[in-house]
């Protein structure tokens, strides 16, 4: 199962990664088991990614240098057969995020996009509501919005929301775990792309890889609510003190997931 395999290979994880959430991410990479790096030097990006076992793009806190490190390390992941996962922080907010979405993805094979629904919407070409780099929005087709995203690009599109929905385009699944709080904490969903890229470096099947991790992130979240309340600081604390103890026996007996048919 999973985490027995991301404890046993403890996979390095390098992101490059906005710095709001650098910490919270390279803590959770710890928690369950990998190794995380924050690089993004363009003189060394290219031979970090070689000792990886999966790469995240998170274009929360946008520089140029930094679009030009992605490039970099994406291209050289994809030549090594390293999986690259995409969070692509408040696409639609401006026209330069949008624009380096797609940027990345026009020159990068990613392996999965995990987003918000208003950050998917708008990426598969549809209209939704952004307030600074939350997209607060989403189209009410919004599984054929991911569906036609993940036909586009080729890859697995992970939308993150009160219930989460993965696609590859042919295979869909809802997952219904998680809990409302995580919704108060700074830096959950980029959380949740990191689960995904964990879970991503010891698997074959990204699609099922990303149903796991979402479910797993969703059971991180609600093990969190019952350990700490409705108290947002408790509440982040206990995310990492869950996920460091969590199995994938618990995951099995809790996670909620529906697979779609057509």
């Amino acid at each position: 199962m999973y985490l027995d395999r991301i404890r046993e290979k403890k996979p390095l994880i390098h992101h490059i990664t906005n710095y709001v959430v650098a910490n919270e991410t390279a803590n959770l990479t710890l928690a369950l088991g990998a190794l995380p790096v924050m690089s993004h030097a363009k003189p060394e990006v290219e031979e970090m990614v070689s000792m990886a076992g999966a790469l995240v793009l998170n274009i929360g806190t946008l520089d140029e240098y930094q679009v030009k490190a992605m490039l970099l390390a994406g291209k050289k992941a994809n030549e090594l057969g390293i999986p690259v996962v995409l969070d692509p922080v408040g696409v639609g907010a401006t026209s330069y995020r949008t624009e380096t979405a797609r940027q990345l993805l026009k020159n990068i094979k990613v392996a999965i996009i995990r987003g918000n629904r208003g950050e998917i919407s708008i990426l598969a070409g549809y209209r939704a509501r952004v307030a600074g780099v939350e997209a607060v929005g989403e189209v009410e087709q919004i599984e054929e919005a991911i569906k036609e995203l993940a036909f586009k690009y080729n890859c697995v599109v992970c939308a993150t929301g009160r219930v989460d929905i993965v696609s590859d385009g042919k295979r869909t699944a809802r997952i219904s775990n998680g809990h409302s709080l995580l919704a108060a904490v700074t830096g959950t969903g980029c959380m949740a792309t990191t689960v995904n890229a964990v879970y991503a470096a010891v698997a074959e099947d990204y699609f099922e890889a990303s149903v796991e991790a979402q479910a797993a992130f969703g059971v991180i979240g609600e093990l969190a609510y019952e350990r700490a309340g409705a108290n947002p600081g408790s509440f982040h604390q206990a995310i990492y003190d869950v996920a460091y103890s969590l199995t994938d026996e618990v995951v099995r007996l809790r996670k909620k997931v529906e697979y779609v048919k057509g």
